[in-house]
């Protein structure tokens, strides 16, 4: 395929929030955002480009939030894993309505719905051009699904983790509140952690950065975004060692 010798990487992880799944609904899953972000990942697959994914569960429960309200953070933090199981269901649900074959392997057993994670049947999968979907995060209470994005992108032998958010890169202060925020082309792990720019959590960048694996911040609301950055195209902040 003409396309595949221009895709700048072969494996990557995308990384997604739960909220990205919400449409402009204040809370759950707006299927037909869920069919816009699945056509993305789609046409990044037909450039046979390899593709995991972690999404959020911040649309349905979060963690943080239900611990400060009174609920123990390790109970509140399984609740948010299982949110995060939902939505890729509804992913998976999507992307094979579009002809992608999709797994769900989840870090917390629930055979009935998805895989248990087995690090080798999963790069399988992504061997045989199947999208893997890693749920329930890391399986573990106090990591976030940014480290699990970051953990299982190592595991994986992904090039790049692909961070989707509402803006088209890194700033130095917060584009929507300041409009003479700067946005950085590039920006290291090290600068990411000492100003707080805010990219990911801290255990995330530095498991990152420890792996020398490069993140790709771009903004998932521009069309073609995805694929367009595979092409060598588009804006967005890489942030590298």
């Amino acid at each position: 395929m003409s396309d595949h010798s221009k895709a700048a990487f072969r494996r990557v992880m995308l990384k997604i929030s739960g909220e990205a799944l919400m449409g402009d609904q204040g809370f759950g899953l707006h299927p037909p955002t869920v069919e816009r972000i699945a056509r993305e990942v789609k046409s990044v697959h037909d450039m046979n480009v390899e593709i995991c994914m972690v999404i959020g569960g911040g649309n349905i429960f979060r963690g943080l939030q239900g611990s400060a309200q009174g609920m123990e953070r390790t109970t509140a933090d399984y609740m948010g894993m299982l949110a995060t199981v939902m939505n890729a269901l509804a992913m998976q649900s999507s992307l094979e309505g579009l002809g992608i074959h999709t797994r769900v392997i989840s870090a917390i057993t629930m055979n009935e719905v998805a895989e248990p994670y087995i690090r080798r049947r999963a790069v399988r999968h992504l061997e045989k051009k199947r999208v893997c979907i890693f749920a329930a995060g890391t399986g573990n209470p106090y990591f976030t699904t940014d480290t699990a994005a970051t953990l299982r992108a190592n595991e994986m032998s992904c090039e790049a983790i692909f961070k989707g958010t509402k803006v088209d890169g890194v700033y130095d202060k917060d584009p929507v509140k300041f409009p003479d925020a700067v946005r950085y082309d590039t920006v290291s792990y090290d600068d990411v952690l000492a100003k707080r720019l805010g990219v990911m959590d801290a255990s995330a960048i530095a498991l990152a950065r420890d792996n020398n694996l490069p993140i790709i911040v771009f903004s998932l609301d521009e069309p073609g975004g995805f694929k367009g950055i595979l092409a060598g195209e588009g804006t967005y902040t890489r942030v590298q060692g």
